[in-house]
């Protein structure tokens, strides 16, 4: 009966193994002994398992021309032109290293499935809530400025002037906002009395915004300002 202590993934995964077994430099292989471990091993598969045998026959075949390479005698000119017959293969398992080094880091990490559970809960039913923009200074004196000019169109036909009270008109604006709903910012001012009328109007309007008595909402950016009263 033969047991095998070790699987290898391919030739070089076998020849990395050797060297690293005996602590020997992967700069400077001894070629010699490292083709004859290697081949014991290949002669030993391919009596057990012969379809593999293949890919490790073609590396047999590099070993064995670069050991015979080393072995020749060659002069020194010839040996300054001529790189090292192991570097293309040092290049290799360095290479190999590298990325099996990196796919056994990969593989020690938690992965979903072997090692983490992912748990799944039902979300509750969400409604979707419309985020209202801010209502901005710049587009409240806007308003105020379009409504200023309608009211300039009734200002040459005053002939008298009623005194006008901001608190009195803080009180008929909330009197017109007691029903709780939205009404357009333009519609609480009355054109006929001017623009006197308008500002006395706007400071109230302001004036409730300060107290915290109405809000001022607004759908979309630069759409119609409505004023609302507050829910106590």
């Amino acid at each position: 009966m033969e047991v095998f202590l070790e699987a290898f993934e391919g030739p070089l995964d076998l020849l990395l193994y050797l060297i690293r077994k005996q602590n020997i430099n992967i700069l400077d292989i001894p070629v010699a002994e490292i083709t004859r471990q290697y081949m014991g091993y290949v002669e030993l598969m391919q009596s057990v398992r012969l379809e593999l045998a293949a890919e490790y026959l073609v590396m047999a075949a590099m070993l064995a021309e670069i050991k015979s390479r080393m072995l020749l005698p060659r002069s020194a000119a010839v040996e300054e032109e001529e790189d090292d017959p192991r570097a293309e293969l040092i290049r290799r398992l360095q290479e190999y290293e590298r990325f099996k080094v990196a796919a056994e880091g990969i593989d020690g990490l938690s992965r979903v499935g072997r090692d983490v559970v992912v748990p799944k809960l039902d979300a509750p039913e969400a409604r979707a809530r419309k985020l209202l923009p801010d209502v901005s200074l710049e587009e409240l004196l806007m308003s105020m400025a379009e409504v200023l000019r309608r009211g300039d169109m009734f200002e040459s036909h005053q002939v008298s002037r009623e005194a006008l009270s901001t608190r009195e008109r803080m009180s008929d604006v909330l009197e017109r906002l007691k029903g709780g709903g939205f009404v357009p910012f333009v519609e609480l001012f009355t054109a006929e009395e001017g623009r006197l009328g308008v500002v006395v109007t706007f400071m109230a309007v302001l004036e409730l915004v300060k107290e915290s008595l109405v809000e001022l909402v607004q759908n979309e950016p630069f759409a119609a300002i409505h004023v609302r009263a507050r829910a106590e």
